[in-house]
Parts: structure tokens; sequence; C-alpha cells
């Protein structure tokens, strides 16, 4: 299909006008016209650049792409090694950041949720982006933090003076543990994100609520990837998803 087209398809599928987001969402650098291979990854990193180069991809589509706010906007050292690879190449580079992380089929938490069983409810935090609901059936929070190792495939880091029954779950990939202590307020037993500051594990101390950090990159492999296929399944392209370990 033609890269104009795919680029409205996906803008209108994850209604990206509608965030107020830190960095352009759609197309970040132009490639060749037409699409017929079309790679993803949870970061344009120059390792996950060079892979899909390497399989044939027209297109690449990611979480973290480039401009962001208030970064250097001079194209230089890692910015310019980055874009001058996928000018080179006649690469196209699409990034959607908010818009992923809050679609209710293809997001990031979306399907986080669904890969570890959770049931939304309802959602939270700046424009709905955070979820919370139920497990699908009560567990302790060691039978949790096992499931969720051997799910993401990483030890998280968790916070709590005890080893609770948790029913109630709130989660948000990435790095939101600036939602925890709204977390707590929906009064659930127990916060999922990737990232933790200092101060949430003396929340998690103080009102019991648990605290689990399960790696940035580890939650958001799951929307990029979603998004890729419903993309291949809808239009015809060929698509491969490209995972740069990261232990953050």
């Amino acid at each position: 299909m033609r890269l104009n087209d795919l680029r409205d398809y996906i803008g209108s599928e994850l209604a990206v006008s509608r965030f107020r987001d830190y960095c352009p969402n759609g197309v970040q650098v132009e490639g060749r016209a037409e699409v017929r291979r079309i790679a993803t990854g949870v970061t344009a990193s120059q390792a996950v650049l060079e892979a899909a180069t390497a399989w044939g991809a027209d297109a690449i589509l990611v979480h973290h792409g480039y401009f962001w706010r208030n970064e250097d906007a001079a194209i230089a050292g890692i910015k310019k090694r980055r874009i001058a690879h996928l000018l080179q190449h006649d690469i196209s580079l699409l990034a959607y950041h908010l818009p992923l992380d809050a679609h209710p089929e293809f997001g990031n938490n979306a399907q986080l949720g669904k890969v570890l069983g959770f049931v939304e409810q309802g959602r939270f935090g700046d424009q709905d982006i955070a979820m919370h609901g139920v497990l699908a059936r009560p567990q302790t929070l060691q039978q949790l933090t096992q499931h969720i190792q051997h799910t993401l495939l990483r030890v998280p880091q968790v916070i709590a003076h005890a080893n609770p029954n948790i029913t109630r779950i709130a989660w948000c990939s990435g790095g939101a543990q600036g939602y925890f202590e709204q977390a707590v307020a929906l009064g659930v037993d127990a916060f999922l994100t990737g990232e933790i500051s200092e101060q949430n594990v003396h929340v998690a101390q103080e009102t019991g609520v648990a605290f689990i950090a399960a790696g940035h990159h580890a939650t958001e492999r799951y929307g990029v990837q979603a998004l890729g296929e419903h993309l291949a399944s809808q239009f015809g392209l060929e698509h491969q998803f490209f995972d740069q370990d990261n232990p953050v």
C-alpha cells in the first residue's frame, strides 16, 4: 500500500489528533512511497533499524521514535546516524506514542492486560491512558509476581510490606510510576508499571498497595506487535517484530 494511505489509516485508527503528546505521531522520516514489508519494534534504536533493513523492510513502526519535546534539535551524533541510515536505505519511520498506549484493542495497556489475564473495568490517569480492573482469578502477590515474570520474561521489582491476596489491579505500561497514588485512590491491591521511583517505595509500604515494576521495555512489547499484525492482515503486508532486549 502507499505510505500516505498507511499513515492516514493508522492516524484514524489510533485517533492521533485527540492526544497531547511529547513527540510527533505519524511519519517521522519519509522513505519510499510503497510499503510491502513493515517491521515493528519498541524503540527505533540503531540495532532495530539495522535488523529491519536486513529483513528488507519498507517501513519501520515503533512506539519510541524521535524528535521528543525539549531534546536538542540538532541532527548530530546518534540522531544523525539513525536518520542517515533510514534516508540511505529509503525506509520510512512511523512512531506512535500516547495513541498507541491508549488504544482499546491494539494499545500497550490493552495488550498488556490481555497477555496477563487482567479484566479491564475502567481508565484513569492523564488522557485516560492507564487501566484498572480485576485479575481473572485472585492470586497471592507471590503468584502474580511469578506469572508476570513467566509471561514478560523479566524479573519484576516488587515493593510490598506483606504478601497480600490480589484481586483488584491497576496497570500502565512504560514509565507511569507517577500514577501510583491515583491507583491507590481507586482501591486496588496492586499497581503494575514499567519503572519505579524512590517515593513509590514509601507509598507502597504505607498504604499496603503493592508496587510492581516489570520493565519499561518489557511492558511495551505488545501494542506495536498487535498493530503490526492488524496492518498485515488488513492490507496484505508482510510483518516482522524485532525485539532488542532492554533491562529497563
